[in-house]
């Protein structure tokens, strides 16, 4: 009788066993599925190909702003940053500007875009090149600085910053030191200033 006993208790004491282990291997799987789940989110991709924003101002001018690639900020998700940028501005009742740049940064709240690396600008006869601008609307202005030269018909300027008011096309140009001065070659007196 203590034999039937004995292995009453040792096959209950190995069911015990048995049933502990699988509950905490399942249990086991469990934490490295969800480990592995949020590694996945944390190396999610927030790129996004392809990239359009199209808006308005309250005077009908447009702004377009296409990428080829963008990525959200993961610290601002109204921020977007874009790689080979073009931008089209269309304002109303005068020409068009064209705007293109290796990068840039697009805040979707205010409409505001960076430029940056190979920025061109071109508008009528007008070429302007520089490193980084800055795009407002709410300022109606663009700030282009960084290694600007300014061409058109008839002359090659180089400055440190060119401002201009987007709708009327008041412009600024200078240097950052003022012991410096703008250089402008005229196209046609032959490289002499």
């Amino acid at each position: 009788m203590k034999n039937k006993k004995f292995l009453f208790f040792l096959f209950l004491f190995l069911m015990l066993i048995f049933s502990l282990f699988f509950f905490f291997k399942k249990n086991e799987n469990k934490v490295e599925k969800n480990d592995t789940f949020q590694n996945e989110e944390i190396y999610n991709s927030n790129i996004i190909k392809n990239v359009s924003y199209v808006s308005r101002d309250a005077n009908g001018n447009e702004y377009n702003v296409k990428a080829d690639e963008g990525e959200i900020d993961l610290k601002n998700s109204n921020v977007i940053f874009l790689k080979n940028v073009k931008s089209l501005i269309k304002l109303t009742n005068k020409n068009n500007i064209i705007i293109t740049s290796d990068f840039g940064k697009y805040n979707i709240d205010n409409y505001n875009t960076i430029f940056n690396d190979n920025v061109v600008v071109k508008y009528l006869d007008n070429k302007i090149t520089g490193e980084y601008l800055d795009f407002s609307i709410d300022r109606n202005s663009m700030i282009i600085s960084r290694n600007v030269i300014y061409t058109n018909f008839d002359n090659i300027l180089k400055a440190n910053v060119i401002e201009m008011d987007v709708k009327t096309k008041d412009t600024k140009i200078y240097m950052y030191e003022s012991k410096k001065k703008v250089n402008i070659k005229s196209k046609n007196n032959n490289g002499n200033n």
